[in-house]
């Protein structure tokens, strides 16, 4: 069964690059993005039901990756949520940490992590 994510990334390149990447390697099936911080808070908490995964980028065209983080934090234990960042400072992944987000990882060299994560969450999902 596929993954069912949703990709929070205002920057169209790597957003298809990420979901062609994910859906070859690891079974991660797109079932929506967004750009800003209100259009992913609004369909990923009216859409509760039609997500496994959420990736987020910390700095969008509008708003922050932080406040979706922020707004997901009580999602239930079996939705998983990755901070994407070019910017994932020891600072910034404490911070990302402490709003329950399940992984941070670095665009430019953690990529590969990011990739093993999906595969193990897919492999593991009940």
């Amino acid at each position: 069964m596929k993954l069912r994510t949703y990709f929070v990334e205002d920057n169209p390149t790597i957003r298809e690059n990420l979901i062609a990447t994910l859906a070859e390697l690891a079974d991660v099936e797109a079932v929506g993005t967004a750009e800003t911080e209100v259009d992913a808070t609004h369909w990923l908490t009216h859409n509760a039901d039609a997500w496994d995964l959420v990736v987020v980028d910390l700095f969008l065209r509008q708003g922050s990756g932080l406040g979706v983080v922020h707004a997901l934090q009580a999602r239930p234990k079996n939705q998983k949520l990755l901070v994407l960042s070019n910017y994932a400072t020891t600072d910034v992944r404490e911070r990302c940490q402490r709003l329950n987000a399940d992984a941070i990882f670095d665009k430019s060299n953690e990529i590969d992590g990011l990739v093993d994560f999906c595969i193990d969450l897919n492999t593991n999902k009940v």
